[in-house]
């Protein structure tokens, strides 16, 4: 009788047009670079099994400047930063004549992000959104309920977590000192509980430990390999969670990655190259890893600077690659003429090497001994920085063959699957991975 009862529902909603709204998941593992999902000896079974049953691309290239918010933005965009215009995590500020350029975390998306998200289109279609540690996302009014990266007491997720028992008060108001294993548990609960109570129909997470480890021991480290094992068991957790609301048959779940990762020998200081050179009153280097953003800070005298800027760094060991403003567009970094967010110049690290934004030290040295840090932010034609795509259930056809794709086509394939469009998008739509 109760299947019978469904059955007429079904066919009274398809009747009126009112067909079961699909869902779709985007989990991502921050730092998960594409050779760890192929090596055997990372212990990753629930990952493995919807990449089994679903289908996992060889890779996924992402985007410049190769670091998380940027990436993040790509993800639900479809565009490069050089149109979605974020290039760090936060927003580049310029404080003044001659004095160095500063990252803004706590800036609102409207500001922060150009162009139409997928969240954007999804909210303007009637679909219910959310995000649970998402990026670039600060105030943005199309994202209806939202467990942030800082979250308040005053949240309304936080409060219904709060009653429900999931995270304690204390917790809330200490959350930004909070280890981040901790922090990671807490999100996937939040990420569990939106998904059980309210059922969104586009989810967004972000998980972070695997990046946090990566930068303290290293790429392929066994604290890598622990960290991704880790955030396997909350995939699992967050699949049982579709299976508990109900919707698990509805939704397609995706976990990417916005980046690889690899391990630092060398420390690249250039701030220190340019207080030694005398020109720290007039230029000022960002670090992002293995790029580092050049700024001429003091627009009097700008082309003798750069000239000397470009002379300077083209003889120091570790720099592989100076790229200028006629470079940008082939790489995706914004055209500074038209955004003063973006520097002048871009440096790229060799293998081994890493850029560092103190001004004191010798400009290139051995990272500390019994170190191995990790990083990111090298130009993302390394094959190391490749990151991951895995796409299961509902609208995924099983097994289909997929070779490389590239960040830019996660939004508009998850936009196919909820039955809206991203016409920005510069990415394409994965047909073939689709039903």
């Amino acid at each position: 009788m109760t299947r019978r009862i469904l059955l007429s529902a079904f066919v009274l909603l398809c009747a009126f047009g009112q067909t079961p709204r699909r869902h779709v998941v985007i989990l991502s593992i921050d730092g998960f670079a594409a050779y760890a999902l192929h090596d055997p000896e990372v212990a990753i079974p629930n990952i493995r099994k919807l990449a089994q049953e679903g289908v996992a691309a060889e890779a996924m290239q992402p985007v410049n400047p190769n670091v998380t918010w940027p990436n993040h933005t790509t993800l639900v965009t479809g565009v490069t930063p050089r149109s979605h215009t974020v290039i760090y995590n936060g927003e580049a500020v310029r404080t003044g004549d001659g004095k160095p350029v500063r990252v803004e975390p706590h800036v609102p998306k409207a500001r922060l992000v150009s162009g139409t998200t997928l969240y954007d289109t999804a909210h303007q279609a009637g679909l219910t959104t959310a995000e649970v540690d998402w990026v670039a996302v600060e105030k943005a009014a199309t994202i209806t309920w939202s467990f942030p990266e800082w979250p308040q007491v005053s949240g309304a997720i936080e409060r219904e977590m709060i009653e429900a028992e999931l995270v304690t008060r204390p917790q809330i108001e200490a959350f930004t000192k909070l280890p981040i294993t901790l922090r990671d548990e807490i999100w996937t609960r939040a990420a569990e509980h939106i998904l059980t109570r309210h059922k969104p129909n586009l989810l967004l997470v972000h998980l972070l430990t695997t990046d946090s480890v990566q930068h303290r021991y290293g790429a392929r480290s066994l604290g890598a390999q622990t960290a991704l094992a880790l955030a396997d068991a909350r995939v699992g957790r967050l699949v049982e969670a579709l299976k508990s609301a109900g919707i698990y048959d509805r939704t397609a779940f995706f976990v990417v990655s916005d980046h690889g990762f690899k391990t630092v020998k060398r420390n690249i200081l250039p701030n220190a190259l340019l207080k030694e050179i005398g020109l720290s009153d007039k230029a000022h280097v960002v670090p992002e890893g293995g790029t580092a953003m050049v700024y001429v800070t003091q627009p009097q005298g700008k082309v003798e600077t750069l000239a000397a800027l470009q002379a300077a760094f083209q003889k120091v060991e570790g720099i592989s690659r100076i790229l200028t403003p006629a470079d940008f567009d082939e790489f995706g970094y914004p055209d500074p003429a038209k955004d003063s967010r973006m520097a002048d110049l871009v440096l790229a690290a060799s293998d081994g090497y890493g850029f560092q934004g103190t001004a004191t030290g010798p400009v290139v040295a051995d990272v500390p001994a019994g170190a191995t840090p990790g990083s990111h932010g090298y130009l993302h034609t390394d094959p190391d920085m490749e990151a991951v795509f895995v796409a299961f259930g509902a609208g995924i056809r099983p097994r289909a063959p997929l070779g490389k794709i590239r960040s830019l086509d996660v939004a508009p394939t998850a936009a196919r699957l909820l039955g809206i469009a991203l016409p920005e998008a510069q990415g394409r739509v994965l047909t073939e991975i689709l039903r």
